[in-house]
């Protein structure tokens, strides 16, 4: 028979059964301990990288929704602006405008009194021109 259970056996045995122990000792408790350790920090480094992803997500979508509050902010002052400035602007156009219309109506005031009273000098300017051709002509004529 190829296996008899005698003494070697026995003794193989148990020295398979002390290199066991020691081994488990030694080996394996230890290297299963540090892989249980390595499996806990990456699944924390998993768990934490999830967390911040959503964590960044989060602040995002806070971040987007802070601009667009801040755009339609702005557009609504840029607006209230435009308009405060189109008021202000037909205020001093109808300032302008009244000033402009009262200049041409002193305007209109000084020619038409200075018309009236050219028309009211106009014989005698005609007959002082008169005199004036007159006595330029008479005057060529005298040798």
């Amino acid at each position: 028979m190829f296996l008899q259970l005698d003494g070697t056996f026995w003794v193989q045995a148990i020295n398979f059964a002390i290199f066991y122990a020691i081994l488990s000792v030694v080996f394996v408790r230890p290297v299963g301990e540090a892989i249980r350790k390595r499996r806990e920090y990456i699944d924390g480094v998993q768990r934490d990288y999830d967390r911040y992803v959503q964590e960044a997500r989060r602040l995002r979508g806070e971040a987007d929704a802070k601009r667009a509050a801040a755009r339609r902010d702005a557009e609504e002052r840029v607006t209230r602006a435009r308009v405060a400035a189109d008021e202000q602007a037909q205020v001093i156009a109808a300032e302008f405008g009244a000033k402009a219309a009262a200049i041409a109506a002193q305007a209109r005031k000084t020619v038409d009194a200075e018309m009236v009273s050219a028309r009211a000098r106009e014989p005698e300017l005609a007959g002082r021109l008169a005199e004036t051709l007159l006595e330029r002509a008479m005057g060529a004529l005298s040798p």
